[in-house]
């Protein structure tokens, strides 16, 4: 086991040949009043320093400098050195979310639930679908209590629907209410009263459930990133820990990589 003194000898000969090999001074330095990074500008910037540099290192330390907070990604292949202002994710929550809430907080006021629509998809797809879900996450232990619960009061609730029932059931209902099971530590938010997914967790949990989610997947899916990235500044850091939690990690960081092509 080393000592302090060797500990603190190895981490700065780590961030001396860390520093050495991303150039993070100089990077700063060449491109802090630049507003738009491309993947061509900082080819050309550590071509400077190593002749016939390939691409799969330059998206490398991409990647790095992105989890490092040195690059900030804007856009799908542009990055800024400063953070900068652009659009957040803000859902529209509807009154029959809101009231669907206070249903089941109401009987289970000590539950962590997660509600959203997947209709707020809608903006990031290019075939637009003509059936909407509502999702309501649940943690394990209460979802067959809250399932049992609003399908006494109500029709079209369905528990952790399989294929064979997203098919023969649950399109052709009129207003269904999907009963899921809700990740540990997932990434939700807040909107007014209403305890929602951020656009990280939707976009990782539409890969990791295709038979919920069929209407999202293949070109469609590629879109819906694509345009997701385009316009929302997104913390890929906290969406690949999530789906680190939803054995997705490798196949996530993959689809975000290729749209960077």
């Amino acid at each position: 086991m080393p000592n302090h003194s060797e500990f603190f000898v190895y981490l700065s000969k780590h961030i001396i040949i860390e520093n050495n090999t991303l150039h993070i001074d100089q990077l700063k330095s060449s491109f802090n009043k630049i507003d738009k990074i491309t993947i061509q500008d900082l080819f050309d910037f550590y071509n400077q320093f190593e002749d016939s540099i390939k691409r799969t290192t330059i998206d490398w330390r991409i990647h790095q400098l992105t989890e490092k907070g040195i690059l900030h990604r804007i856009s799908r292949g542009v990055y800024s050195v400063s953070e900068r202002e652009v659009e957040k994710f803000e859902p529209e929550v509807s009154q029959s979310l809101k009231q669907l809430s206070r249903m089941v907080l109401k009987k289970f006021p000590f539950i962590d639930v997660c509600l959203w629509s997947t209709r707020w998809l809608n903006e990031f797809m290019l075939h637009q679908p003509g059936k909407f879900y509502t999702i309501l996450e649940v943690e394990n232990d209460a979802m067959e209590a809250v399932f049992y619960e609003l399908s006494a009061k109500r029709k079209d609730v369905f528990l952790n629907p399989s294929e064979e029932i997203m098919n023969k059931y649950v399109i052709n209902a009129k207003e269904p209410i999907l009963i899921i099971k809700l990740v540990t530590e997932a990434p939700t938010t807040k909107v007014g009263s209403v305890k929602t997914s951020t656009l990280e967790k939707i976009l990782v949990d539409i890969q990791c459930e295709p038979a919920v989610y069929a209407t999202f997947q293949g070109a469609e899916m590629n879109n819906i990133y694509q345009n997701a990235f385009e316009k929302y500044h997104l913390n890929e850091v906290g969406m690949l820990r999530y789906a680190k939690r939803r054995g997705r990690k490798e196949k996530i960081k993959t689809l975000i990589g290729s749209l960077e092509k």
